[in-house]
Order: C-alpha cells, then sequence, then structure tokens
C-alpha cells in the first residue's frame, strides 16, 4: 500500500506539473526520466546504506565543527547575556550564519567555489539536456543564496529570455544557500537536510522541464560569470561578514512579524470558529500530505506545517515541526525533506527584487510570473519528499 501511494503521489505531481506546462509538445522525456531515475538512486544512497551515512555523518560533522567555531564570535560578543544552560534562537542558529558567509567569501575569493560550481554545473549540463547557464545556476544557488546567485550572471541578466529566466529562477526558490544549511541542521535531521539538498537540485530541473520545456541553441548557451570588483582580502571578507549579519537580521525579524502575525490570525479563527488558521491550513492541505506518504491520521498536522512553511518562512515551519512530538519518525523525515526550500510567498519578493536590482524590465518580468514560480517550486518540494520517503 505504501509503494502504491508513492506512485501515485509521484505521478499527481507529473499530473500537476503537466497541466502548467508552457509547451506540452516540447517536453523531452528522456532527461526526465534518468533525473527521477538519479533521484530515486541518491536517495536510497544518502537514506540507506552505509555510504551514505558515512557522507552524511562527514557532512554533519564539518557543519558541527564550524559552529562551534561561530559560536566562540558569538559568545565573545554576547556571551553575558544569556543565562547559563539557556538556548537563545537569535544567538545559536542565526547568528552563526556570519561565520559561514565570511567562510563561503574567502572560497569565493581563493577560486575554490566558482572553480566547484563551474564544473559541477557542466557535468548536469549533460544529465539534464538543459544550457549551461541554467546549470551553473542550479548549483550556485545551493551555494550562493538567491538573490545573491545573479549577481554573478549580472552580465547575461539584460539578454536572457524569459523562458530561460523562469528556469534560473525555479532553481533559485527550489534550493536553499549553503549559509543557512547549519542553522537548518540544528533543527532538523542532518540527514534529511542533505538529502533535500540534493534532491531538490534534480527536482529543480525536472519540473522546469515539464512547466517550461525549450531547447536551448548551442549560440545562446553562452555561460559569462561576473567575477565582481578586484578587492583585497578583508575587504571582501568584511563585505560577506556584513552580508550574513544582514541575513541573520533579515531572517530574525521575518520570525518575529510572521510567527506574530499567525499567532494573532490563529485567535482571530478560534474566536471566530473554535479552530485556528493552521488546523483550518492543514485540512486543506491534508490530502497533499497523505500523497507524500504520511499516515492520514498524521496528515492533517503536516499539512498545517507544511501550508505554515508557504506562507510564512522555512524557519516558522521548522520551529512548529520540533513542538510535534507526537508525529511519527517517518512523518518528520518527509516532512523535514519537502522544508528545506525556499518555497514560500516571501521568496517571490526576494528574487524579483533580486533580479530588479540588476535590470529593472527583467525584475517585473519576473514579478508577473511570481506566482507559477512559486507553484514550481512546490512541487519540486512535494517531489523530493515523495522520493525521500520510499526509503525512510
Amino acid at each position: 500500500m505504501r509503494y502504491l501511494i508513492t506512485i501515485l503521489g509521484i505521478l499527481i505531481v507529473f499530473g500537476l506539473t503537466f497541466i502548467a506546462s508552457n509547451d506540452k509538445r516540447k517536453i523531452r522525456y528522456r532527461p526526465l526520466i534518468l533525473m527521477v531515475i538519479l533521484q530515486i538512486i541518491l536517495a536510497a544512497l544518502l537514506l540507506n546504506t552505509a555510504v551514505g551515512s558515512f557522507v552524511i555523518s562527514g557532512i554533519s560533522a564539518v557543519f558541527e565543527k564550524l559552529l562551534l567555531y561561530a559560536a566562540e564570535g558569538v559568545n565573545f560578543v554576547f556571551g553575558g547575556i544569556l543565562n547559563e544552560g539557556e538556548f537563545t534562537f537569535f544567538l545559536g542558529v542565526l547568528l552563526p550564519i556570519v561565520f559561514i558567509s565570511a567562510l563561503i567569501g574567502i572560497l569565493q575569493y581563493i577560486k575554490v567555489l566558482p572553480f566547484i560550481i563551474k564544473y559541477i554545473g557542466l557535468v548536469l549540463s549533460k544529465v539534464n539536456g538543459m544550457g549551461k547557464l541554467e546549470s551553473y545556476n542550479a548549483v550556485a544557488s545551493a551555494i550562493l543564496g538567491q538573490s545573491e546567485v545573479f549577481i554573478s550572471v549580472k552580465k547575461q541578466i539584460h539578454k536572457i529570455p524569459k523562458h530561460r529566466l523562469y528556469t534560473l529562477c525555479a532553481s533559485a526558490m527550489s534550493t536553499v544557500s549553503m549559509s543557512i544549511v547549519g542553522s537548518y541542521m540544528q533543527i532538523l535531521n542532518p540527514e534529511y537536510v542533505v538529502t533535500a539538498l540534493v534532491l531538490n537540485l534534480f527536482g529543480g530541473f525536472i519540473i522546469a522541464s515539464i512547466i517550461n520545456p525549450y531547447v536551448v541553441d548551442k549560440d545562446e548557451d553562452i555561460l559569462e560569470v561576473q567575477e565582481g570588483e578586484k578587492q583585497s582580502f578583508f575587504e571582501m571578507l568584511g563585505e560577506y561578514i556584513m552580508d550574513g549579519f544582514k541575513v541573520a537580521i533579515v531572517v530574525a525579524a521575518m520570525l518575529i512579524g510572521f510567527v506574530a502575525i499567525i499567532a494573532m490570525i490563529n485567535g482571530i479563527f478560534s474566536l471566530i470558529l473554535g479552530v485556528s488558521f493552521q488546523q483550518l491550513l492543514g485540512y486543506v492541505f491534508a490530502p497533499i500530505a497523505f500523497i507524500m506518504g504520511i499516515p492520514w491520521k498524521e496528515a492533517v498536522t503536516a499539512g498545517s506545517i507544511m501550508a505554515t512553511k508557504m506562507v510564512s518562512n522555512e524557519f516558522v515551519a521548522m520551529l512548529e515541526l520540533e513542538n510535534h512530538t507526537e508525529l511519527s519518525a517517518r512523518t518528520v523525515g518527509i516532512v523535514s525533506v519537502f522544508l528545506v526550500s525556499f518555497a514560500n510567498f516571501s521568496s517571490i519578493g526576494i528574487i524579483s527584487g533580486a533580479v530588479k536590482g540588476l535590470d529593472e524590465q527583467q525584475g517585473n518580468v519576473v514579478a508577473r510570473f511570481g506566482l507559477k514560480l512559486l507553484y514550481g517550486a512546490t512541487l519540486v518540494s512535494l517531489l523530493s519528499a515523495i522520493v525521500a520517503g520510499i526509503f525512510i
């Protein structure tokens, strides 16, 4: 029964994607089948083998060590604020982003990340049947972030056609930046975070290939990566440290606002209808949770958490998931994979704003297909959760 629901879930995801396709005749099925098979193999490898456990343990250990280093800086500045033994989300989860951002800047400066991003992107372009630019952008989004990635290709932004621009933005919304992966790992099981990162990379190509199918001419398939202005090492380091701090502050502000607003709306709904807003959303999203492989008795709660992510952000939903200790381990695993992406309403503004900052006309184009971006990115998360659920 479990596998029948999984197959049904995958078929429904593809059906929902197919309905939204811009040109059904241009869909190329061979790369799609190959990428789905790759997703299943990678999910099995990461979740069901000793090799996968070793890889995830290694990645988790690296981030654990990095977060310990980050804690040194946080404690030096804020150590006197906390009572001993207490945990504060802002200090413990968000401020380490500053250190991770600085580390990314150093790896950028010494040309390690550009090399990795470019050549992994080139390999991916052979698998997904898409252009070099799209493949580069997907890998770069997973490392640099959904707004910063567009700066690296700003030489091309003004001449990218609408159909290719959609794919670039969809990749950015379907992934998460490396600077906050460590923060996710403090809330969710690292096993599910790493699995989601890998599956979303291919899922983004799969969904975009159906919603927005096209063939890139060889003459158009040019990748021009912006190196940025030449800076001294310490200029660069200061810039990345401040960027990391801005991200931490923005996430903190959004959490304060969204958590408070959701609490207020829950209170109003409970007063009028006797049921909270999140519970109401849970009933709406329960069928979606069910086709992900979640038992029906837990589907309403899981659906509520999934909906919370869409209307607010992934951090709010992750903290909500942490509160539901009654959920089974399998449900927690599937929902965790679903939550690891930037697929929410606020990301539409972030991405269109980032593009608009580089080219106003192109930013307006992105804003116009914003809801379709969110639709596609949510289907990516749904597909990743279903595939991961086979092995959880």
